[in-house]
């Protein structure tokens, strides 16, 4: 068969492509890898395999979030098609051939058993793998240590250090030589490529479409905040989700927060399959003229509240004008205060597991380098 031919065969064939991973926490990077991965042909079916709690213990070390709320935080992924839980953490070759998978995707950079071997030998062998960029700037290493140094600066407060001598205390300590390049922390850098990408498929709604209002931090989007878009959306055709910025958060959700800025959360709610469009900066007081520009028709609330009343209703207009829903949050549960008090309740547990990754992805490097 020619090369042109080959091509062509390519671009007219669906694909099946499959991901594996973890998942924890899952930020804007894993949502991009994925993403990347179903924008590798033209007509792809992407399915994506979750490690249970088990296999990640075993090989990497314990999670924040559990199976469950790992699963379905994939599923909600507007990029996925199908999800297969309980994947093995060493992907195998014969249930890639169960699924009828043509190829198997993964970021740059090397995953490692509990061995320190790599956990995707057999697939590049059999010259299935495809590879595709990792997103720097994030990782749920990163994550995990923007929320311990979140507990280091409550526990300074609590003892009575002053806010303002905190800055230079809470900076991480890293000696760039001898740290993971996939581990370290590095500065994400937002650009408007990355956001048009995210934001590919986002479409204007249709004329005379019910449009419905939800707003809000969604720091650290989880699977609570995507059971309540879901819910929301049922109210109308098109839901809008209002971001609101990070100077903004901080005044009412507390000092040191949000965890990731409006940027990174940007990409996380952009990712999310029940949602339409989002308002970046998103005014904190629903007002007249952001009703009538956006035109919308419902304005939803859930029940989970901040940890302070505020001092104004910021949906005391849509009240009025008859507009406004407040819905039972579906996980209350499940919050991002919730997801911080895990980590800063098993702090040294996960700064532990964060230590051993690092040493394990260093040592197994240092072996491929010397081949």
């Amino acid at each position: 068969m020619s090369e042109d031919k080959k091509v062509v065969n390519e671009e007219q064939e669906t694909r099946v492509v499959w991901l594996d991973g973890c998942f924890d926490m899952m930020h804007f990077g894993h949502a991009n890898a994925i993403r990347q991965a179903y924008k590798i042909y033209p007509k792809c079916k992407l399915i994506v395999g979750v490690h249970s709690d088990e296999e990640i213990l075993r090989h990497k070390g314990p999670t924040v979030m559990t199976a469950n709320e790992r699963y379905e935080h994939v599923r909600s992924c507007k990029w996925v098609d199908e999800v297969v839980e309980d994947a093995p953490y060493v992907t195998d070759l014969e249930m890639l051939k169960k699924y009828g998978v043509t190829d198997c995707v993964h970021g740059d950079d090397i995953s490692f058993d509990e061995n320190g071997e790599d956990s995707y030998k057999a697939i590049r062998q059999a010259g299935l793998m495809k590879i595709v960029p990792r997103t720097e700037g994030v990782s749920t290493t990163d994550v995990v240590n923007r929320m311990l140094k979140l507990s280091k600066y409550r526990d300074a407060i609590k003892s009575g250090v002053n806010i303002n001598d905190l800055s230079e205390d809470l900076k991480p300590e890293v000696n760039q030589f001898q740290v993971s390049p996939y581990t370290r922390s590095r500065q994400h850098y937002p650009t408007v490529h990355q956001i048009v990408q995210f934001a590919e498929d986002i479409k204007p709604p249709k004329p005379g479409a019910k449009i419905v209002y939800v707003d809000g931090a969604f720091d650290m989007f989880h699977t609570g905040h995507i059971e309540y878009l879901k819910e929301a959306k049922k109210f109308g055709d098109y839901l809008v989700v209002g971001l609101h910025e990070d100077k903004i958060v901080s005044q009412y959700k507390g000092a040191h927060l949000p965890i990731m800025n409006v940027h990174e959360r940007l990409l996380s709610v952009l990712s999310c399959r029940y949602v339409d469009d989002v308002i970046i900066g998103a005014p904190f007081i629903v007002t007249q003229d952001m009703i009538d520009v956006m035109k919308i028709s419902v304005v939803v609330c859930g029940t989970v509240q901040d940890p302070e009343p505020h001092q104004v209703d910021p949906y005391e207009l849509p009240k009025k004008l008859g507009i406004f829903q407040q819905i039972q949050s579906p996980r209350p549960e499940l919050t991002t205060t919730t997801i911080i008090n895990r980590i800063i309740d098993n702090a040294k547990r996960y700064e532990e597991r964060n230590r051993k990754k690092e040493a394990k992805e260093v040592q197994s490097l240092g072996k491929l380098n010397q081949q």
